[in-house]
């Protein structure tokens, strides 16, 4: 195999907190990760069929399409011992796993990032409403997902379907023998606990702690709506071109969260009827992942553990 090719994969869920994850083991010396989070190769083919959502071209622009364009991306490998890489949506497609044996091998290691289903669902529609795409209310954006799918948008505007983990993640445990699921609650509360796992299941120095482990990476929430606000969150070709010419680095990061944090609102709740049409629909999984995969939801919606 390729020593400059991953030998580990972040690969989801979206809005689950893998932009943190990412930057953390970047900091770790024996651990290389590309400029460029979410390179989506491998599920490439099938987003590349849903673009036609408001504005979802210019996002889908930065996946990677070709395996030479991919293999660039761990051209700067030097002597570190593991190499990764994230690309949430790979969860949400087992097919791609053929594709990712193939090429990367039997042997990588796979990481799952999961969090409280309702919350996620939230997150992942409020980060649209951030960019000024989506116009409808959280419900009626649930109720018109099936819809959305039959017209050929982008997947992030399936909220309920991004939410699905259960048999997506025995796909990928039954396929990979070497699985580590992380909660995104965990990393929040305890991410020296967290890392240190990762780290051991990455098989390098345990005891690291990374510079940047008090930082956290795209928040999400809602903020006024005003030039800069607009500038870092509205999808626009300015920004599309930035992004393609100016690698996002961590210290970009932190100076955007320290420009738009003076014009952070607070979080809109969760309204009642959203919330129980996500428990009617994902409950069933979730004692599932519970059962099986012995994820602790003791700190997910209360309404997941009621008979």
């Amino acid at each position: 195999m390729n020593k400059r090719l991953p030998n580990f994969i972040i690969v989801g869920f979206p809005k689950c907190g893998s932009t943190s994850l990412h930057y953390y083991l970047n900091d770790h010396p024996e651990i290389f990760m590309p400029t460029q989070k979410e390179l989506h190769y491998f599920t490439n083919e099938k987003l590349s069929q849903l673009n036609e959502g408001p504005q979802d071209n210019k996002v889908n622009q930065f996946n990677i399409s070709s395996f030479s364009e991919y293999q660039k991306k761990f051209k700067n490998v030097k002597n570190e011992r593991v190499i990764g890489e994230v690309s949430p949506s790979y969860i949400n497609y087992p097919e791609c796993i053929d594709k990712i044996k193939e090429k990367l091998g039997d042997e990588v290691k796979i990481i799952i990032i999961v969090r409280d289903p309702i919350k996620r669902a939230f997150s992942n529609y409020l980060h649209l409403v951030r960019e000024s795409r989506e116009k409808q209310s959280f419900y009626e954006a649930l109720k018109q997902e099936d819809q959305r799918k039959k017209l050929k948008y982008s997947d992030f505007w399936y909220y309920s379907f991004n939410s699905m983990y259960y048999d997506k993640i025995k796909a990928f445990n039954n396929e990979f023998k070497d699985v580590l699921i992380v909660k995104t609650e965990d990393l929040n509360k305890k991410a020296t606990d967290v890392l240190k796992s990762v780290y051991e299941f990455l098989e390098v120095d345990s005891n690291y702690l990374p510079g940047n482990l008090e930082k956290r990476y795209n928040p999400g929430g809602v903020f006024e709506e005003n030039l800069i606000t607009r500038f870092f969150f509205k999808q626009s070709s300015l920004r599309s071109f930035i992004k393609k010419v100016v690698p996002i680095t961590p210290w970009m990061k932190h100076i955007k969260q320290k420009m738009i944090s003076k014009y952070k609102k607070p979080t809109p709740s969760i309204d009642k009827d959203s919330e129980d049409y996500l428990v009617d629909l994902l409950k069933e999984q979730v004692i599932k992942l519970n059962q099986e995969f012995q994820i602790n939801i003791d700190d997910w919606n209360p309404k997941f553990q009621k008979n």
